[in-house]
């Protein structure tokens, strides 16, 4: 069982097959589906699910605050499903991979106070960019 499903169970959320099926699509580590990918990979596992119901999932999941929606450039939004340990995102300039990174250090401390212009600073996203192995051999 995936820590989401676990999490979603914890909070009560009905587990409908076709929920259920969404949330382990979204299972495992630096998972960043697009809604398309979720749709056609949950599609293989339950035919019958339709897209809307995927998309109407996947926006469910965000308002719970288990599923972070990641937007890295001007490319499809993305569902990433480790939503409770802070990360940053390293991305393909190539192509839009996605990988979830842990820097040492605090982000919310480097900002100097004259660069936040009165501004109370309650979070923070990082997206290093790069280009892959796969990319950089190609």
């Amino acid at each position: 069982m995936s820590d989401l499903l676990e999490r979603l169970r914890g909070r009560g959320w009905r587990m409908t097959a076709q929920r259920r099926v969404v949330a382990e699509v979204l299972d495992g580590e630096h998972v960043h589906l697009t809604a398309d990918e979720v749709h056609s990979r949950a599609v293989a596992k339950l035919p019958e699910i339709s897209r809307a119901t995927v998309y109407n999932t996947l926006g469910e999941l965000v308002s719970l605050g288990e599923v972070l929606e990641v937007s890295t450039d001007r490319r499809a939004k993305r569902y990433d499903p480790n939503a409770h340990q802070p990360h940053h995102h390293l991305v393909c300039a190539r192509c839009g991979a996605i990988k979830d990174v842990h820097p040492v250090g605090n982000p919310m401390a480097d900002l100097p106070d004259s660069e936040r212009f009165g501004f109370t600073v309650s979070d923070v996203e990082v997206t290093y960019r790069g280009v892959c192995p796969n990319c950089a051999t190609a």
